[in-house]
């Protein structure tokens, strides 16, 4: 730390000397002249030369382009073609058979007969109620 400040102050006092010191250069004072009274005026003088004839002008630019023609009329309708021949009748089909009809069925046996029914007290059952 102590080097790197001691290089510094060297660099500095080598950097400051290198320098050209500018001289002081101070302008002469300067003489003002006072106009006198005017002079009598002074003769016309002669007309001057023509001047030369200027360069031609650059060509114009291209006009617009023209609006749009007018739609034209419309076309006659043409003519209506002939109507074609009417096509031939196809042949009728023939009709077709009757199927034979079925035998009849048998007839079923018959069932026995049930039991005699019982008397006697009449229970009803109450369902749970529902949640």
């Amino acid at each position: 730390m102590k080097y790197s400040i001691l290089l510094s102050a060297a660099l500095l006092a080598v950097t400051l000397s290198a320098c050209e010191k500018a001289t002081v250069v101070t302008p002469p004072a300067a003489v003002i002249a006072v106009p006198g009274p005017a002079g009598a005026t002074g003769a016309t003088g002669s007309s001057g030369s023509t001047g030369s004839t200027g360069s031609t002008g650059s060509t114009g630019s291209s006009g617009s382009t023209g609006a749009t023609g007018a739609t034209g009329d419309k076309g006659s309708t043409g003519y209506s073609g002939t109507t074609g021949a009417t096509g031939a009748t196809g042949d009728k089909g023939s009709t077709g058979y009757s199927g034979a009809t079925g035998a009849t069925g048998a007839t079923g046996d018959t069932g026995a007969t049930g039991q005699r029914g019982r008397t006697g007290d009449t229970i009803v059952v109450v369902p749970a109620p529902q949640k």
